[in-house]
């Protein structure tokens, strides 16, 4: 049986309401472990879901699952359980921790969103979607071989293009955003929170659209 859930309070607060049965979402952010990697381009997914959570008052804390190879937060919110991660593998075995987290919870993959970092996708950006290749992404890569699968959604965030244009990929992904960047990451995190918020709330689906968070 179905019932009505309020939607709890977030940084930008607004009531409505769903119905829905009670269901497991699984969100992970992608990222480097490692203090030298906390602000680079490539931990954008890691900073991504830490904003999401501060902005929401019902998640209980971080909590390192050594087992899991993950840190992880968790929150009833609305008809939903939502478990949130961080891989503590390296992002080209990120796999690893979605598939051990994925298999003790019983997820499937079309209840799981990734948040990440894309190259091909210009700064300002942030493009969802259902399944998919994963464009060179050594970390989506890696999920999507672990989990035998690619039915899952992904949050792309643009952190291209590359500047200048001959440096190698490797390294511009973990250099830190430039300064003209860092001033509009508010804003970033404002429209993925908003974007989890409406798929927690919403039909539990991720539609194909583009969004810009720049003014």
């Amino acid at each position: 049986m179905s019932w009505l859930q309020k939607r709890p309070q977030v940084s930008n607060p607004s009531l409505f309401y769903t119905v829905g049965l009670h269901k497991t979402v699984l969100i992970a952010g992608l990222g480097n472990p490692g203090e030298e990697y906390v602000f680079s381009r490539h931990n954008i997914g890691y900073r991504s879901v830490e904003e999401f959570i501060k902005a929401t008052e019902e998640f209980s804390g971080w909590v390192v699952k050594k087992d899991l190879k993950c840190q992880m937060n968790t929150a009833q919110l609305g008809d939903k359980r939502v478990i949130v991660i961080k891989p503590l593998t390296f992002m080209n075995e990120s796999g690893e921790a979605l598939s051990l987290v994925t298999n003790f919870y019983k997820i499937e993959s079309s209840s799981i969103l990734v948040i990440h970092d894309e190259l091909n996708i210009n700064f300002g950006q942030i493009r969802t979607r259902l399944g998919g290749s994963d464009a060179g992404h050594n970390g989506i890569k890696s999920i999507t071989e672990a989990l035998g699968e690619d039915n899952y959604g992904r949050i792309r965030i643009g952190i291209g293009p590359k500047k200048p244009a001959q440096i190698d990929s490797k390294d511009f992904v973990l250099q830190n955003f430039s300064s003209e960047e860092q001033k509009e990451l508010p804003n970033l995190f404002r429209e993925v929170t908003a974007i989890l918020t409406e798929y927690i709330y919403g039909s539990n689906e991720i539609a194909n659209e583009t969004r810009s968070f720049l003014i």
